[in-house]
């Protein structure tokens, strides 16, 4: 987690914010507690906004507005740090996902790596040629598929393309057991698991893969990118996630007819 003294203001919008609220309060001679008072969060909370570790939600922004009269300053600095790429968002992102409710995921590229066998993780991470440490890079990934085997495990949607289970990633085997693990996923309570059919090439998925995760009552997307990828928890961002996803899950098979594509490519790659 960043420290106050860590910040880095000038290539971090987030980091930006949090050091711009810590200098309008010392400039107002107001403690963490009593600008907490204000924006009806504890102390802790504010702590947390100006140390990085914690974002300054849209709402409250918009409060630090009023009460300095910014003319928008914080409401605008949160806007453009929700738009930026966050160099933090994969740790901030898998924070989330351990958490979350629900974990809703469409896969334009590749199987997400919730749903990936190891064999499969492999030979995307050895394929991929970016790491050096393949076997860290491997572990982190399976670390993370703990999230099936919580008490109460969080509801599972995928919506993957059907070229993305066509393709041989690892050879014929490795697919083919990858094809099975979905197939059997997609039999657990509480876990869906449907295809974009080729024939829908046009579709609200075209501009790539993301992910929406519930956390209570608040959500958070993630979208992906090469090098990185952007964390969004703006309520009006993530209505248009909602909405993308809603529409994909309109153009894909039915849960059945998707098993049945999953059996006729296992057996096309015996």
């Amino acid at each position: 987690m960043p420290k106050i003294d860590n910040l880095n203001p000038d290539h971090n919008p987030w980091h930006w914010m949090a050091v711009d609220l810590r200098i309008w309060r010392l400039e107002r001679n107001l403690s963490q507690t009593e600008l907490g008072e204000i924006l009806r969060v504890d102390g802790s909370t504010v702590s947390n906004y100006e140390s990085g570790t914690s974002k300054v939600p849209l709402e409250k922004a918009e409060i630090l507005d009023q009460l300095w009269r910014t003319r928008g300053h914080f409401a605008r600095l949160r806007r453009y740090a929700e738009a930026a790429h966050d160099p933090n968002w994969f740790n901030a992102y898998t924070k989330y996902e351990e958490r979350a409710d629900a974990i809703n995921v469409y896969s334009a590229l590749v199987i997400h790596a919730l749903f990936q066998t190891e064999e499969y993780a492999r030979a995307l991470i050895e394929g991929a040629q970016m790491v050096d440490d393949v076997e860290g890079t491997l572990s982190a990934r399976m670390a993370r598929q703990a999230v099936w085997s919580r008490f109460e495990p969080p509801e599972m949607r995928l919506f993957v393309r059907q070229s993305v289970l066509e393709d041989p990633v690892g050879g014929p085997e490795v697919m083919r057991a990858q094809l099975g693990h979905l197939l059997e996923l997609s039999h657990r309570k509480g876990t869906v698991v449907r295809a974009l059919p080729k024939a829908k090439a046009a579709h609200a998925g075209v501009d790539g893969s993301f992910t929406i995760l519930r956390i209570g009552q608040g959500e958070h997307a993630w979208s992906a990118a090469v090098g990185g990828g952007r964390l969004v928890s703006d309520p009006e961002l993530i209505r248009d996630y909602r909405l993308r996803y809603e529409l994909i899950g309109d153009d894909s098979l039915s849960r059945d007819s998707t098993r049945s594509l999953l059996r006729d490519l296992m057996e096309a790659m015996k």
